[in-house]
This record gives C-alpha cells, sequence and structure tokens, in this order.
C-alpha cells in the first residue's frame, strides 16, 4: 500500500516539476493577509525554545548556493525567527511562508515586521530593536557595514525614559496589525522586545529547562556571519538586502503560519496555495525539523507534501545539522548547513525511501 500511495505521489511530484507561470499576487491587503493567515494557521504545538534568534552558527554557509541556484520569484518556505529573512534575501523570492509549531513564533514575525514598518533603513530598525535612539538623519549610514551599525547601539546612550518611549511606540504599532491579537498576545509580543533591549546583541538561544550550551551564537556573531566566500551575508548587512525583505513586509508577502511540518493542515494547505497561485518553490528551509519528524514517525507525511510542492530543478532544501561528523561540516562550528535539490529528496523518498535521518542529510547534497 505505501508504495502505490508513493508511486502516485512521483506521478504528482513529476508533474509540479515544471515551471509555473506565476498568478501569486504583487502585495496582499492588509484584509486579505489576515485571512490567509488565518486560513493556513492550525492549533499551536510545543517546542521548547524561546524561538528569539537562531542556534545555527553555520545558517549562512548556504546563502551561496541560494544565490546560485536562484532565479528570483517563487515561493520560500521556512521555520523559525529571522535567520529566514537572511535566506529571503539571498534567494529573492516573490513570496514567503514562515511555517513554524508554536504560534510565539507568529508572534514573534509580527514584532519583527512591526520593526520594518517603523524603519527607513537598518540603522533605524536595529536602534528600534534594541530601544536605541536613531540619529536625526540616517541617510549616510546605508554605505556602513553591519559592524559599525552595531557599533552605534553599543555606544549609543539609552535613557529609561527613551526605551520606554521606543517599546510603546513599536506595541502601539502591532497592536494595528490586521492578525487579531489577544492581551496575552500583545503581552508575549513586549516580553519578546524587552529580551532584545534589555540584552542588546548579547542575547543567546534559550532553551527551555535545559542550559545554554556553550557554542549558542549570540546575535552580534549571527549579524556578522560570513558565507563560506567570506562575504557578510545576513540581511541586516547590506542595505540592498535589507529593503528587499522590508518590501515584501510592507507588501504583506511574507506570511506566519502556525503549522507542523508533519502535520496535515498548515504545510499542506500552504502546497495547496501555491498550487493555486502556480508559484514554485525555491527553497524550503527546515532547520533540523525533519530530526523530530522521524522521532514522530510524521517524516512520511512531510515528505509526501514537500513532493506536492511545485517545483524547478533549481529548488532546494536547506537543513541544519547538529550531531557532527558531518561531511561537509566546517572547523569551528558546531552546526552544518545542508541543500540537497527538492526534486532529488521527492524521487529518493518516492521509492525506497530515507533509512535513518542520517542518511537524509548525506546522501544527494549539493557541494557549496
Amino acid at each position: 500500500m505505501r508504495r502505490l500511495q508513493w508511486a502516485a505521489a512521483l506521478v504528482v511530484a513529476i508533474g509540479f516539476a515544471t515551471p509555473l507561470v506565476a498568478q501569486a499576487p504583487r502585495s496582499l491587503p492588509d484584509s486579505a493577509f489576515a485571512r490567509l493567515v488565518a486560513s493556513l494557521s492550525e492549533p499551536s504545538g510545543y517546542f521548547d525554545t524561546d524561538n528569539l534568534i537562531s542556534n545555527e552558527d553555520s545558517y549562512l554557509h548556504v546563502a551561496g548556493t541560494l544565490r546560485r541556484l536562484s532565479t528570483a520569484g517563487g515561493a520560500y518556505i521556512g521555520v523559525g525567527p529571522d535567520q529566514n529573512f537572511s535566506y529571503i534575501a539571498a534567494a529573492r523570492p516573490s513570496i514567503a511562508f514562515i511555517v513554524d509549531i508554536r504560534r510565539d513564533n507568529l508572534l514573534h514575525h509580527v514584532l519583527l515586521k512591526a520593526l520594518f514598518a517603523l524603519s527607513r533603513n537598518r540603522l533605524e530598525y536595529l536602534c528600534l530593536l534594541f530601544g536605541r535612539q536613531a540619529p536625526a538623519d540616517t541617510a549616510g549610514w546605508g554605505s556602513r557595514d553591519i559592524v559599525s551599525l552595531l557599533a552605534f547601539v553599543d555606544t549609543t546612550r539609552h535613557s529609561p525614559a527613551a526605551v520606554a518611549r521606543t517599546k510603546s511606540r513599536v506595541l502601539d504599532h502591532v497592536r494595528r496589525s490586521p492578525i487579531p491579537l489577544s492581551a496575552a498576545d500583545l503581552a508575549t509580543i513586549a516580553r519578546f522586545h524587552d529580551a532584545f533591549v534589555t540584552q542588546g546583541p548579547a542575547l543567546r538561544f534559550n532553551s527551555l529547562g535545559r542550559p545554554p550550551q556553550a557554542y549558542y551564537p549570540d546575535y552580534r556573531r549571527l549579524l556578522t556571519e560570513t558565507d563560506l566566500t567570506g562575504r557578510q551575508a545576513n540581511f541586516l548587512a547590506h542595505e540592498s538586502d535589507f529593503q528587499f525583505v522590508r518590501s515584501l513586509q510592507g507588501r504583506n508577502l511574507i506570511v506566519p503560519v502556525v503549522g507542523d511540518l508533519g502535520g496535515d493542515k498548515a504545510f499542506p494547505a500552504v502546497a495547496t496555495w501555491l498550487r493555486a497561485n502556480r508559484e514554485s518553490v525555491s527553497a524550503l528551509y527546515t532547520s533540523n525539523v525533519e530530526q523530530y519528524l522521524f522521532r514522530n514517525g510524521t517524516f512520511d507525511r512531510f515528505a509526501s507534501t514537500v513532493a506536492q510542492l511545485p517545483r524547478t530543478e533549481r529548488s532546494v532544501i536547506l537543513r541544519s545539522y547538529f550531531q557532527g561528523g558531518h561531511p561537509q561540516q566546517v572547523a569551528g562550528y558546531h552546526a552544518t548547513q545542508i541543500a540537497q535539490s527538492i526534486g532529488t529528496f521527492a524521487a529518493v523518498a518516492a521509492g525506497r525511501g530515507f533509512s535513518s535521518y542520517r542518511e537524509l542529510v548525506t546522501r544527494d547534497i549539493i557541494k557549496p
């Protein structure tokens, strides 16, 4: 029975491998954006992290692969917080969906969306994020590197009154979000913002109930990290990358969705929306979610949905691997970033499948 199901899935998958004439909107009105978020989302699940920043020190090592394979356009799908923006900046999609099992992740993206709306440039964004007062004229900062911007954040004096005004300004904008927010949601968003304001660029990834690991990078390192060529590739490292992401945010084309990648509602609903709008996937970023899908017995359902995603021969899956000993592991980094063709993944999954998570992350991977 499983072979018959996968044979059918492979036939469908082959049909989805052809380039499509995109019909996705150039922008979404607030009301349509809110309806799309609600229609795609499912009830929140649990994961034991605070999801404010990534713990993937190597996350930008696939940025060069994305730039090399990207033809601009298409759809990006990812999980987690703002590392997605750096992948979006590299892939230059027409629309992006952030599908994460935690409603808190959606709330975090509501906060980040407000920061984009209130900021004209990278320096203003960082000042709002960290509760600093931006200079009156920020026009000349566009050509400065991320280290210079962080130095401004580090050295700018901030009084409690000024910080309070900044936090109030951001939360006022959050309250105008088209996504309905409860009082508890607003309190969670305020708590998230306070963590950035209080800890600044020293903020680290936090696992609930487990002590922080020494290898977790702080936010400063994530912002200043490079790709494998040594180019700083965070979305805040270059003004053009920031403005691209800001444009998508302003047009409501970065869509946060509450959903389990191994579930039967949200992720399949995103696939259905893409097919209806004839939009191929350019990149699917799963972090290390597939490790948990193997444990939970839901990997096959995830793979079936991936096979149904419209794609081209350039469409890729991006993964993070934490267990060490990977052929592509870079010295000095705890995590390894991996890219694999979605078409290759679908073909293997439709055949004999992947026997283990280790095979998944080592088979048919794209050379950097």
